[in-house]
C-alpha cells in the first residue's frame, strides 16, 4: 500500500503583468493585467513505505512546489494528494506528527540560541515527554556525530554542523515520511558524505519513507534506487536510476593509454574520437558494438591501460532535459 499517493496533481498561479516605467505602473494601477502560470501539471506517482526516492529537476521545474503540496503548505489547483492516510492541505495534528520537511535554504533553529534550546521547544510542541526526548536526542546526536555543538549558539556553528542540527530537530518526533529539499546544499564534500551516511542509516533503522530533491547527483546515486524526474512541471520519468541510461542509450566512454602514439586515422571505425594526446586516447563507443571495438583496439595497438565507463549521471540528466521528453 502506498504511503504517498499523488494523482493528476496541478498547481497554477495567477501573476500580474506590469510594463516597465512610470506609465506602466500607472496602467497597472488602473487596469491590472494577469496571466496564469502552471508550476505543476498532471503529476501522478505513488511511493511505498520505506522507499528512498530521488526527485530531480532543473531550477523552476516544480520540485519544491510539489513538496510543499505534499506537506500541505500550499493547496493544489487540481488533483488528489494523500500522505500517510491524510489529506495534507487539512494540516491535521496527526498528519503533522507523521511527516517532516527539511529545506536546505531555510532553517527552523533559532539563530542566537543553542540547538538544544530549539530541540526542547520542538519536544514540547510535539508533546514528547522529557525522558523520551532526551533519549532521542542522544541517539540522533550519536548518529549525526554532534556533541558540544548542541550547546553553542547556532550562529557559531559551521554550515555542515547547522544542517546536522536541523536534521536532528526535524527527526525528533520520529516522522514516518521525510521530505528533504536540498539537504546538502552548500555543504563541503565531507559534510555531504556525512549527511548521506546518516540518512541511509536512519532509513535502515526506522524504515522511514524519504523523498529527496538535490542538485548533487552523488546524493541521488548514493541513496535513491528510484527517481522521479520533473521538467517544466511535468513528470516524464519514474523508475530506476539506471534505466535512465538505458532509455537514453548513451555511449560508453573508453579511455586508452597506449605504449606508442598513434595518428587519429588509426581510430577510424572505433567510435567517436573525443581526444588524442600523445599516448592518451578518449573514445565514445556505442554499447551495441563495444565488445567488437575493444577486440579491435587490442588487436591494432599495444595497450598499457584501458578503462570503460558509463557517462556521468549529470550528463545523462542534462541530455534528458535538453530532449524535453523520453
Amino acid at each position: 500500500m502506498a504511503l504517498i499517493r499523488v494523482e493528476g496533481l496541478n498547481k497554477t498561479y495567477r501573476v500580474a503583468e506590469k510594463q516597465p516605467g512610470l506609465a506602466g505602473t500607472l496602467r497597472h494601477f488602473i487596469r491590472r493585467r494577469t496571466r496564469d502560470v502552471t508550476a505543476v501539471k498532471d503529476v501522478s506517482f505513488a511511493i511505498g513505505p520505506g522507499e528512498m526516492v530521488g526527485f530531480l529537476g532543473a531550477n523552476g521545474a516544480g520540485k519544491t512546489t510539489t513538496l510543499k503540496m505534499l506537506c500541505g503548505l500550499i493547496h493544489p489547483s487540481a488533483g488528489e494528494v494523500e500522505v500517510a492516510g491524510h489529506r495534507p492541505q487539512r494540516r491535521q495534528a496527526e498528519f503533522l506528527r507523521r511527516i517532516t520537511l527539511v529545506m536546505g535554504q531555510k532553517q527552523q533553529l533559532l539563530w542566537d540560541l543553542p540547538p538544544m534550546d530549539s530541540l526542547r521547544v520542538n519536544a514540547a510542541v510535539y508533546g514528547i515527554p522529557d525522558r523520551v526526548a532526551s533519549r532521542r536526542i542522544a541517539e540522533l546526536s550519536d548518529l549525526l556525530e554532534l556533541g558540544e555543538e548542541l550547546t553553542r549558539p547556532v550562529r557559531k556553528l559551521s554550515l555542515g554542523q547547522r544542517m546536522k542540527a536541523e536534521l536532528l530537530a526535524a527527526l525528533l518526533h520520529e516522522p514516518e515520511v521525510l521530505f528533504l529539499d536540498e539537504p546538502t546544499l552548500g555543504l563541503d564534500v565531507n559534510a555531504q558524505l556525512r549527511v548521506r551516511q546518516f540518512l541511509a542509516e536512519y532509513n535502515r533503522r526506522t524504515g522511514a519513507t524519504v523523498l529527496l530533491t538535490s542538485h548533487y547527483m552523488a546524493d541521488i546515486t548514493a541513496l535513491c534506487p528510484r527517481v522521479l524526474l520533473i521538467h517544466q512541471g511535468q513528470l516524464f520519468h519514474d523508475g530506476p536510476l539506471d534505466r535512465l541510461a538505458s532509455r537514453l542509450a548513451p555511449e560508453r566512454h573508453v579511455r586508452l593509454e597506449l605504449e606508442q602514439p598513434a595518428p587519429a586515422e588509426a581510430f577510424n571505425g572505433l567510435g567517436h574520437l573525443d581526444s588524442l594526446e600523445n599516448c592518451e586516447v578518449n573514445l565514445r563507443v556505442d554499447p551495441a558494438s563495444l565488445t567488437r571495438v575493444l577486440a579491435q583496439i587490442l588487436e591494432r595497438f599495444e595497450v598499457r591501460d584501458l578503462e570503460v565507463n558509463d557517462p556521468p549521471i549529470d550528463q545523462l540528466i542534462g541530455e534528458l532535459f535538453r530532449q524535453g521528453s523520453l
